[in-house]
């Protein structure tokens, strides 16, 4: 069940479980249900949420996501932005090396698998003759989102910010 703010902004993806207690205490109101499914108890049937909107605002801190080995895989899709392998074992590479300045940031991190690492050493991708898959960026909270979930529901979309 996607989560959004009052706000309507989207804050995270919970559980049927959790959902259903939100707005049973009246904590959250329901968006959007799945008309395919339904909870049943043994007096009453409840629309099964798709989306729900907690009833207060709540301030959450997930502008910044945090920047960690962990994160860098998740934004680069557990793929080396050299070659494109998902072959495990992947590594954390500064594209302008820490022995040149390089600092440890969003757009200066990217995963890369052992062979990719070790072929471009402490040079940068030019002088390695190395190019790189996408231009890394600071991921958003929702883009974090998409990705905890295996497919996204269509209703979700616009909530999301994603095109049809």
């Amino acid at each position: 069940m996607l989560v959004l703010n009052q706000s309507f902004e989207p804050i995270c993806v919970c559980g049927t479980q959790k959902a259903v207690v939100l707005l049973y205490l009246h904590k959250a109101e329901l968006i959007e249900e799945r008309h395919d499914r339904s909870i049943h108890t043994v007096s009453s049937s409840w629309p099964f949420p798709s989306i729900i909107r907690l009833n207060n605002y709540r301030r959450i801190p997930y502008k910044n996501i945090m920047l960690s080995r962990k994160n860098i895989l998740r934004r680069d899709g557990h793929r080396c932005q050299y070659c494109g392998s998902h072959a495990a074992p992947l590594t954390v590479d500064h594209i302008i090396p820490r022995a040149r300045g390089g600092a440890d940031s969003w757009e200066n991190l990217v995963a890369a698998c052992l062979y990719c690492n070790n072929r471009k050493g402490s040079r940068t991708p030019e002088k390695a003759g190395m190019t790189l898959l996408s231009t890394p960026r600071r991921p958003s909270h929702v883009s974090f989102i998409v990705q905890s979930v295996n497919s996204v529901d269509d209703g979700w979309k616009p909530y999301l910010f994603i095109g049809s």
